[in-house]
């Protein structure tokens, strides 16, 4: 019988899942709303004495969204006032939506890839996820990756589209 030969893995190309660094912590949107004065007006006072007596463990090793849902004028300070009881507990602290949590995420993620892992490799970005892999995320690797690879793909091992290959 012949044997089966597995023709990609001979080939010496890199795939990268993007899913396969997804972290499985929580996500938390903290809604300065539920802080507001008859959800109109951020008192400084009422607000850090409420800050001051919640149980900031609640957020331990959670990545966590900054935001005010309400329209109305915030002081940016009440952002930092948080932040600030979050450093130390929280994984991550982002400004904005769950969706711009997960961008900040992925920012971090990419960030400290081992770059020299890289250099001088094909690679495969693999796009299919079942997780919510964001799109910016794509472009940071991409951006990352082409000063390194000598060449990046798009897609499965068996239907690529090429997106960079270096010139000689």
């Amino acid at each position: 019988m012949d044997e089966i030969i597995n023709k990609v893995e001979k080939s010496g190309l890199i795939t990268i899942d993007l899913e396969d660094f997804y972290p499985k912590e929580k996500r938390v949107l903290f809604d300065l709303k539920d802080y507001l004065y008859e959800g109109l007006v951020l008192k400084e006072k009422d607000f850090r004495e409420k800050l001051s007596k919640l149980d900031w463990e609640i957020y331990k090793n959670t990545y966590v969204a900054i935001i005010c849902s309400s329209d109305v004028i915030i002081p940016s300070w009440s952002y930092l006032l948080i932040a600030s009881y979050l450093t130390g507990i929280a994984k991550l602290i982002s400004f904005g939506t769950l969706e711009d949590l997960e961008r900040d995420i992925y920012t971090e993620i990419i960030e400290k890839m081992d770059k020299e892992t890289y250099q001088d490799k094909k690679i495969i970005i693999k796009g299919c996820s079942r997780k919510p892999v964001p799109q910016n995320a794509y472009l940071q690797l991409i951006q990352m990756l082409k000063p390194l690879a000598s060449s990046l793909m798009f897609g499965e091992a068996c239907s690529t589209v090429p997106i960079y290959k270096r010139k000689k």
